[in-house]
């Protein structure tokens, strides 16, 4: 797979980087403080002014770690390097959490802990952008071949807010009060990071946050626009796999065979039925068959084929419904052809959960986005049917 992209806004168009970054760092110091004292956005002045101070070396920040991705569970060096500036901003850093997890924990008196993460992992994709600092890496898949390695949803971006934000929050503590935890995760684009953070006792060693922040970069939107999603924001994400069992036989004389092939289009057809017919109108669900396999000539008909499914809803209501459905309706319609065996129905482990955004957290931050940008570049975001396992902080901490 290859993509061809634009380079990313903070080196595109180097003013409207700057805006983001310094409306990030204004609502997050909204959102943490509740100190009398330090109460309300800080002065934009200050933040400006550590901006232009700080935002060349953010951009070669920026092009250094996009020339020099690494895959999911191979995060070693982005890791060190995430920690090496933790550490030089004067953070309590802990390393190795759940594989290549870093996180930093900087107290500045009384006052919410809030935690920001942002995750490192890149993607077995061959970057075509010619860009002087693109990616070279390479890397050898699971079939035998070989591609590129890229930042090809931005999580070069996401470690530079990350590193940025930690720096500037130290460097002007005085400005907020409360605790403040970044973390670096590992292993987004396969849905484990966070689980596996949490299982290496993530909330064992730091502070437990009142509220979690997370941003991505949209392509969708030009430079200097901010989108937000209030509520549902992510889908559940669930990988299911079938394997329906027949009787292989000769294609001319099929009545002497169970054809699972015949088997699976009809369950396919019927799977549809599921969010058309079992799930409230009102809310949002996703079956689909991504792969199929079976049979390897045209006048035989084989044991066996194999279904892979995606599976997406929002509630765990609707997801219970989906998983169970699919399970009953493999099960019914192979009896009704008579399969020899019953079809195996895996639910795999690394379900995604869905991502629920707080609506008076994000109505906050709309207000504080729209006095730094503008009303006009303040724009609510579709709710989407991805997955992201962001969601599965806010489920551990019941936030």
């Amino acid at each position: 797979m290859s993509i061809r992209s634009q380079p990313s806004p903070i080196v595109r168009q180097r003013f409207p980087a700057a805006r983001f970054l310094h409306g990030l760092l204004i609502c997050l110091i909204a959102c943490i403080t509740t100190h009398p004292a330090r109460a309300g956005a800080p002065d934009d002045a200050i933040v400006q002014g550590w901006l232009e101070q700080n935002l060349d070396g953010l951009v070669a920040l920026y092009r250094e770690l996009h020339a020099s991705p690494e895959l999911s569970l191979e995060e070693e060096k982005t890791a060190a390097r995430v920690a090496q500036g933790f550490a030089a901003a004067g953070y309590e850093v802990q390393t190795g959490i759940g594989g290549h997890g870093v996180v930093g924990v900087l107290r500045s008196g009384p006052g919410p802990t809030l935690l920001i993460r942002g995750d490192m992992d890149a993607l077995p994709v061959t970057e075509e952008t010619g860009l002087p600092y693109a990616s070279r890496v390479t890397t050898t898949t699971t079939d035998g071949s070989s591609s590129g390695v890229m930042h090809a949803c931005g999580h070069d971006l996401h470690v530079t807010n990350l590193l940025a934000v930690s720096r500037f929050m130290a460097d002007e503590r005085e400005l907020w009060s409360g605790t403040l935890i970044v973390l670096a995760q590992p292993a987004e684009e396969l849905g484990r990071g966070a689980l596996a953070m949490m299982n290496d006792g993530l909330f064992e060693r730091v502070p437990r946050p009142d509220a979690t922040l997370a941003l991505h970069v949209e392509p969708e939107f030009p430079a200097g626009q901010v989108g937000l999603t209030s509520g549902w924001a992510f889908a559940n994400v669930d990988a299911v796999d079938i394997t329906i069992h027949g009787r292989g036989g000769h294609g001319a004389r099929p009545h002497k065979a169970i054809d699972p092939i015949a088997t699976a289009a009809y369950l396919i057809t019927q799977l549809q039925t599921l969010v058309s017919r079992r799930v409230d109108p009102l809310e949002p669900a996703v079956v689909t068959v991504g792969s199929i396999h079976g049979g390897h000539k045209h006048n035989v008909i084989p044991d066996e084929v194999e279904l892979q499914l995606t599976v997406r809803s929002y509630s765990d209501e609707t997801r219970t419904v989906l998983i169970e459905g699919i399970r009953q309706m493999t099960r019914d319609t192979c009896s009704s052809f008579q399969c020899p065996r019953e079809a195996e129905v895996r639910v795999r482990k690394n379900h995604t959960p869905a991502v629920y955004n707080d609506p008076e957290l994000t109505a906050r931050a709309a207000r504080v986005f729209a006095a730094t940008f503008g009303e006009e570049n303040v724009v609510t975001r579709k709710p989407s049917m991805g997955g992201e396992d962001f969601g599965r902080y806010s489920r551990e901490l019941g936030v």
